[in-house]
């Protein structure tokens, strides 16, 4: 039997241990060590048997129902004194209320102020017996206090394990410690998510956010949900961070937007609240713009296109179907009915910089401005559509010939931006356009780095166009002179809706609520802000009354993650201060790109200098390094059109040359055929020859060392990560 001091404690029974890192688990006691009062225990951990020495006060506190029944028994020198029990309760109370006085005097000395506090009427002129009789009293009083504290503190312990007991959660999960943060955390709120009963404000810029629940691989691999919605308009992502000691604790940043729907929401909520108010739109004249951005497998696609039935997609509660339905809705009313409009549709993606149209079997398109100034896509197809199911075809045949690959986050990942229009014609003239973008996944846009160029060109060109996407939108809701709707593809195809005054636009940002996600979510929540940049103030988020203060509930949670300045209405306003703000140019080193500008006269394009201003304008987010990539990639791209173009002309050049020799062949074969012309119309033919097909090679010679140049740039790249906002 084991010693009375080790409680319950035997050689062979398995007691809950706690490791060095924070771990809780099971070993077998191998030991009892009466001269020190400790136990060693035993335990297998990766086929090997570890053991350890661990004193009986831990072991107790992690087994309580081990403890011994400890009775309080007097020390027959030191009496215990008169009604210990009221003194050590009034003890205890002062010790949880009244915090510690430190002092530097030794211990002796202390004991001796703790008695005269305890005897206040005792007399400076007591005897060194009754000294000491005051200081046996006080240890007594100490000890009894401390197996007091010992009792509650098991006590606690022992309820705590009824409760986790009582939840059965898995403890084995490696998460279960930020699991229980998150979980506390969300118990100090006061949820007031968003519903069908709340009103529709107006805004020129909408930007809103929508949470998915989490998926079957992530639940799987017991993933955690990171993402809290506490409010309609508040969105919280809790970061597991680690300390030096190895102490794990959560960092809750906090962003708001117009609106924020979580994982319940369906896809009708979240077009009555973003993609809806827009319909009216262009019926009045406008343009409407509503985009769904976000990482890969966020939940873009089933927000556009409709819910997903494994590989099968419902294309009926998508937003590009609803849109339409809303639009032949509108056209019944008696004041639209007059206008006698017409709807067609159009559906193409933009990959790499190059429009293809995805209702034409995928042609290639050419993007060019005619005298106007407006942007021409030219030979897009428009497609007449009469009803809502007449648009589902055209999105069905659209998406099963959508550019898609793999990558971390998905295996089927959306390369391309998808652009589908819904156009209304009056007597053949454009009355109003809705364009509803299902962007690429922004994870793409970090492999400018890749070792393959075709992934070094896609992740360039979705920075590059998210990057413009973003500035264009603040350039709309700033009324800005100019926008930079030239540095990249996407944006000058979709110019005429950032540009007027009958323009308004929607983002849906998607989140993953996955700790896996928690970097992406970020991004995608940092540049959801950048486009109309909001305000947040701690009363901004709904704590729950009586929950305590928020340190109580998370220490990381410091008042610092909240921008200082005032909260900010909710729509856009001009910055006077705003136009003469001078940025630094951000200057690079000549390569061999600048050498060619002559040769090529695309020196001081409009396109370069967007892109110049685009860089400008987001120094925070791209390095020297990087602009000057991408610089020598729209280079590239536009010598590759070039060259593509000199082909083809000198392609159709070579039949008339083919023709002409033909001609001058047959007159060989006369008897008496002019020599004189033959030799001279022959040599003037091979003249043009080499002369077109010199300056082709002299080009594509040095589209050969633009690639080259690419790819020397994109081995310097060293992006800069946006800030924490």
């Amino acid at each position: 039997m084991a010693a009375p001091n080790f409680g319950k404690i035997q050689i062979g029974i398995y007691v809950e241990i706690k490791r060095s890192d924070g771990r809780i688990h099971q070993a077998m006691v191998t030991s009892l060590n009466e001269d020190n009062e400790s136990v060693t225990v035993e335990w297998i951990e990766n086929g090997d048997t570890k053991g350890k020495e661990i004193d009986l006060e831990s072991i107790f506190s992690l087994n309580p129902d081990l403890a011994p029944d400890e009775d309080i028994e007097p020390s027959p020198e030191t009496p215990p004194p008169p009604t210990p029990s009221a003194k050590v309760n009034k003890i205890v109370k002062s010790r949880r209320t009244v915090a510690p006085i430190k002092n530097d005097t030794p211990a002796r000395d202390n004991r001796v102020v703790g008695s005269a506090r305890a005897r206040p009427t005792q007399l400076p002129e007591q005897s060194s017996s009754s000294q000491q009789n005051a200081r046996r009293k006080s240890n007594c009083v100490k000890e009894v206090e401390k197996l007091q504290e010992k009792r509650e503190k098991r006590r606690l312990q022992q309820q705590e394990l009824r409760e986790k007991r009582a939840q059965d959660v898995d403890a084995t999960n490696p998460n279960y410690e930020i699991m229980c943060m998150i979980r506390d955390f969300r118990g100090s709120l006061d949820y007031r998510p968003l519903t069908t009963a709340d009103p529709i404000d107006e805004h020129r810029i909408c930007v809103c956010v929508r949470k998915r629940p989490l998926n079957k691989k992530e639940t799987l691999m017991k993933d955690l949900d990171v993402i809290t919605i506490p409010s309609k308009d508040v969105v919280m992502v809790h970061e597991p961070k680690q300390k030096v000691d190895l102490t794990r604790y959560l960092e809750n940043q906090t962003f708001r937007f117009d609106y924020a729907f979580d994982d319940t929401a369906p896809n009708e909520m979240v077009y009555r609240f973003t993609a809806r108010p827009l319909v009216e739109t262009i019926f009045e004249r406008g343009m409407a713009t509503c985009f769904a951005y976000g990482q890969t497998g966020s939940g873009k696609t089933h927000t556009m296109g409709g819910d997903f039935s494994g590989k099968n997609q419902d294309c009926s509660k998508g937003i590009y179907a609803l849109a339409a339905r809303d639009v032949f809705l509108m056209l019944k009313k008696p004041n639209y009915k007059k206008l006698e409009l017409q709807v067609y549709a159009t559906f193409f993606e933009i990959y790499s910089g190059k429009v293809f149209d995805l209702l034409n079997r995928k042609t290639k398109l050419r993007v060019l401005e005619d005298g106007k100034q407006q942007v021409q896509v030219v030979g897009l197809q428009e497609r007449e559509v009469k009803c809502v199911e007449d648009v589902l075809k055209l999105i069905e045949i659209g998406n099963s010939c959508r550019t898609s690959g793999q990558t971390s986050a998905n295996a089927h990942s959306s390369r391309s931006h998808a652009v589908f229009q819904i156009i209304l014609r009056r007597k053949g003239k454009l009355h109003g356009k809705f364009s509803l973008i299902d962007l690429a996944g922004n994870e793409r846009g970090a492999d400018t780095s890749s070792a393959d160029r075709q992934t070094r060109l896609e992740g360039a060109e979705i920075n590059k166009s998210l990057l413009a996407l973003k500035e264009c939108i603040r350039a709309l809701g700033r009324n800005k002179p100019h926008t930079p709707f030239r540095a990249s593809k996407l944006t000058q195809v979709l110019r005429d809706s950032f540009i007027g005054e009958n323009s308004r636009t929607c983002m849906i940002a998607t989140i993953s609520p996955g700790m896996a996600s928690c970097e992406n979510t970020l991004n995608t929540l940092r540049y959801a802000n950048r486009v109309k940049e909001f305000g947040i103030s701690p009363s901004d988020i709904p704590f729950s009354q009586g929950s305590g203060s928020r340190s109580d509930l998370s220490p990381s949670y410091e008042y610092d993650d909240f921008s200082p300045s005032v909260t900010r209405v909710k729509e856009l306003t001009v910055d006077p201060s705003a136009a003469g703000d001078i940025r630094p140019i951000i200057h690079h080193t000549p390569n061999q790109i600048d050498d060619l500008e002559t040769q090529w006269g695309v020196g001081s394009s409009p396109q370069r200098d967007d892109l110049k201003l685009l860089c400008e304008q987001n120094e925070e987010e791209v390095s020297p390094q990087l602009f000057t990539f991408h610089e020598a990639v729209s280079q590239m791209v536009e010598m590759e059109e070039q060259v593509v173009e000199d082909h083809r002309a000198v392609f159709q050049e070579s039949i008339r040359w083919l023709e002409d020799e033909k001609a001058l062949l047959e007159m060989t074969e006369e008897v008496d055929y002019d020599v004189d012309s033959y030799a001279t119309q022959l040599e003037a033919i091979l003249e043009q020859k080499i002369d077109i097909l010199t300056e082709l090679r002299d080009k594509v010679k040095s589209f050969r060392a633009a690639l080259q140049e690419e790819e020397q740039a994109s081995k310097q790249i060293n992006p800069k990560r946006p800030r924490a906002l």
